[in-house]
């Protein structure tokens, strides 16, 4: 590897320490390091020429704002964790130092997560690593959302919203939701209803040929929510369509493939 960038949690001060430790560790070997703030996408954006991995310092939620960054370059993620429980990450602050000559090296392996595809009806275009809400505003009144999958209706939820995770997601805001935890590479993706008043509290699991449609009915503003990082603001009639994407994450990892299920419980117990 010849380039490196170092995404870091700007709220976070021993994030930006390190990231400023791993910049002068990967100048000493010979490699090109770039810094930013895993907030400013833009900027970040601008500096992924001829870049071959880029590490984040702090949780997932920083890994999905790298996510977004690495869209359209297929830039492999390796997470250094400073979350609570880091189910993307890979290493922890203390080990990163020891291990990412491993990773410079070459080793390691790819691991290729599935994302989704959120189309609004005016035509903008959104792909989420995690999950897909359409949910209530700041106002704590339930809404009505009609689903239909594959162009067939399901149900009308009247809830406080409904989540479509992928299998990465499956262990986030739609787990907390009562929903099943899929094999992170998994294709499969999930809906998720929330909080369902005297309707269907299913959740289903759908495979990635699925197409899922929404159409929300309130009397106050809707928040569409991708990846929890960017939201917006939805009017009654707000309809969003939900397919696999055509775009997927890519992480390094360095730590054996095995290792989501020896680390799911204590995670989970984290969670707790």
């Amino acid at each position: 590897m010849k380039r490196v960038g170092i995404l870091y949690h700007p709220m976070i001060g021993v994030s930006h320490s390190l990231s400023k430790k791993l910049e002068k560790f990967l100048s000493s070997k010979g490699v090109s390091a770039w810094l930013c703030s895993a907030w400013e996408e833009d900027k970040a954006s601008a500096q992924l020429d001829n870049t071959d991995l880029i590490l984040t310092a702090g949780g997932d939620g920083t890994i999905l704002r790298a996510a977004q960054v690495a869209l359209a370059s297929r830039i492999p993620i390796t997470g250094i964790n400073f979350g609570k429980l880091g189910f993307m990450t890979e290493l922890s602050a203390d080990e990163v130092l020891d291990r990412l000559p491993a990773l410079l090296a070459g080793e390691g392996w790819i691991d290729e997560r599935a994302m989704l595809q959120a189309e609004l009806s005016d035509g903008q275009v959104f792909h989420a690593l995690n999950d897909v809400v359409l949910a209530r505003g700041a106002i704590a009144r339930l809404v009505n959302i009609e689903a239909g999958i594959d162009g067939a209706p399901l149900t009308t939820y009247r809830a406080d919203g409904v989540i479509v995770a992928t299998a990465t997601g499956s262990t986030g805001y739609s787990l907390g939701a009562g929903g099943p935890i899929l094999h992170p590479q998994s294709k499969e993706f999930i809906l998720t209803p929330i909080t369902p008043h005297i309707s269907l509290n299913y959740k289903l699991v759908l495979p990635a040929t699925s197409v899922v449609e929404l159409r929300i009915s309130t009397t106050h503003q809707a928040t569409l929510s991708i990846d929890g990082h960017m939201n917006l603001s939805q009017s009654s009639g707000a309809k969003v369509t939900i397919r696999h994407s055509s775009r997927v994450t890519r992480f390094l990892r360095i730590h054996p493939e095995v290792s989501f299920y020896g680390s799911l419980e204590q995670k989970l117990k984290g969670k707790q």
